[in-house]
């Protein structure tokens, strides 16, 4: 039966969907398959270039996949315009800005250590192989991604930091400069000869392996103590903890050996111990009952 009212076409025709032909279908699975092999491909040609310009590992690898991810995106896009004729890609990047924002908003510590490796990465302040120093952790970067920055301990734990974290605080790069400098303390006693003590200490560093020649060691006297006085050996080694662990061992080792054979002191420090008033008064009273006991065992029965 007909009611009498004229329908609009546009109202009949929102609810029908488009017609879909099978070649569009190839072409445009065709060309979603062809932008994923030209996006492995950019990766693996982006890598190497940047490998080859002496970028990090992690730094050719994160952009490499990101581009191939955006050539990706763009293949699929344009895949689904020409499978869907209908589909505009303004309609598809619209809901994926509103899809964004949900996102954003759910995801807000994820995508803030996303920028922040980005940041990191991109600006490369330390690269996979330093060594740095972070609050309490100390150790060698394995890896840095887009999350996290992967450190192994100097005691070989395996410990994970958020790059949000990296960003915002402060990290100490210990390989940074190919030398550090290290000090080492020695105390002699106050009758010694100072500059023969400087000049002995100096001449056992200066010959050590570990040790590098410029700049110069130095030994400064920077400290009365209560029973020496201190000298300050300042040497400089190679960056790496160990480099830096050995070359101390290897100068205290032969300072030690230096002063023996110079027969220069390095005596102990002096501690002074003051009783209290109260610990004074129960040592009295000790002797006093010690004494007390020795009466009465000599008085005759």
């Amino acid at each position: 039966m007909h009611d009498g009212r004229v329908r609009p076409p546009a109202a009949v025709d929102s609810w029908e969907l488009p017609p879909v032909e099978p070649g569009q279908l190839g072409a445009g699975a065709l060309v979603i398959v062809g932008g994923w092999v030209l996006s492995r491909l950019v990766r693996a040609v982006l890598r190497r270039y940047w490998t080859w310009r002496r970028r990090s590992p992690s730094f050719s690898s994160v952009f490499a996949s990101m581009t191939g991810w955006v050539v990706l995106a763009l293949a699929v896009g344009a895949g689904l315009t020409i499978a869907f004729p209908s589909v505009r890609p303004i309609n598809i990047l619209g809901g994926l800005g509103v899809a964004s924002i949900a996102a954003g908003i759910a995801f807000q510590a994820v995508l803030g250590n996303l920028f922040a490796g980005v940041l990191l990465i991109s600006r490369e302040p330390f690269r996979s192989g330093d060594q740095i120093a972070l609050g309490d952790v100390r150790g060698t970067v394995d890896e840095i991604n887009l999350r996290e920055t992967v450190v192994r301990t100097f005691d070989g734990r395996r410990v994970l930091i958020p790059n949000s974290v990296m960003s915002s605080g402060v990290v100490t790069v210990q390989t940074g400069y190919e030398k550090v400098r290290t000090s080492v303390v020695v105390g002699v006693a106050y009758d010694a000869d100072l500059e023969r003590a400087r000049s002995t200490a100096l001449t056992a560093v200066e010959g050590l392996p570990s040790v590098a020649r410029d700049p110069a060691p130095q030994a400064l006297i920077t400290e009365l103590g209560s029973s020496t006085i201190n000298i300050e050996l300042r040497f400089w080694s190679g960056a790496r903890q160990l480099e830096t662990l050995e070359a101390q061992d290897q100068v205290i080792g032969a300072v030690v050996r230096a002063f023996n054979e110079a027969e220069i002191a390095m005596p102990a420090d002096i501690r002074v111990l003051e009783a209290s008033p109260s610990f004074t008064a129960a040592l009295a009273g000790l002797g006093r009952g010690d004494d007390g006991g020795r009466r009465e065992r000599s008085a005759p029965s």
